[in-house]
């Protein structure tokens, strides 16, 4: 088995007490931490230095309609740079401080994305350009789980633009396509992401309580 470094133990220990009294997880013993709510994922990440012990931290949100069998963030934010650990009694402080800002973050994305229309607005003013692919393809499943139809159709036409240079882009015009294809049509909108949703689910194994289809359904 291997061995467990000074640094993470104390992050561990902090992240307890910080992140587990909102509900998060930690994901096995690695160093993310999973804020379930049913349709999306707030992500906790303490990464290590590359040649050091430490920790830094990462916050931000998945969107589980994405139905991929990674953790991803969809939305970043990187708080901290990489901080060194030296001894116990130096670090210990620096994982309290940590945790508590990862608390506070989690606290506020919460608040941020209460519901699809709250993702709507954060969307609507996101960047659509070249090279950014998940951006509108996120922004057009969200645009057409509102009926939105002409920036449902803008965002994903967006995403067909580009080069299909990896496999990923080429899934992720695909789905673009397919939701084209119903995009007038908000039930069969609806009905789709709560399958991509489910199934993303089942790949990340995520832990219950696992919301049903209907009451995903009543989510969108």
């Amino acid at each position: 088995m291997a061995t467990v470094s000074s640094a993470s133990m104390l992050v561990a220990a902090a992240a307890r007490t910080r992140l587990r009294p909102l509900g998060l997880r930690q994901h096995g013993r690695s160093r993310l931490w999973l804020d379930d709510r049913g349709w999306w994922l707030g992500l906790v990440e303490f990464p290590s230095p590359r040649w050091s012990q430490g920790s830094g931290l990462h916050v931000g949100a998945m969107w589980l309609w994405q139905d991929v069998d990674h953790f991803t963030f969809n939305v970043s934010e990187r708080l901290r740079g990489a901080a060194d650990y030296r001894d116990d009694g130096q670090f210990a402080p620096v994982a309290e401080e940590l945790a508590f800002l990862a608390r506070e973050r989690i606290e506020e994305l919460r608040c941020k994305f209460v519901d699809l229309a709250s993702v709507g607005r954060y969307m609507a003013v996101q960047p659509i350009g070249r090279e950014l692919v998940w951006e509108p393809w996120n922004a057009g499943i969200v645009a057409a789980l509102a009926g939105d139809t002409a920036v449902a159709q803008k965002r994903l036409s967006a995403v067909l633009r580009e080069d299909p240079l990896v496999p990923w882009i080429d899934e992720a015009q695909g789905a673009a396509r397919e939701l084209l294809h119903m995009v007038h049509d908000q039930r069969a909108v609806r009905d789709w992401v709560v399958d991509r949703v489910s199934s993303c689910r089942q790949r990340l194994a995520l832990e219950p309580p696992k919301p049903t289809e209907e009451a995903l359904a009543r989510i969108f």
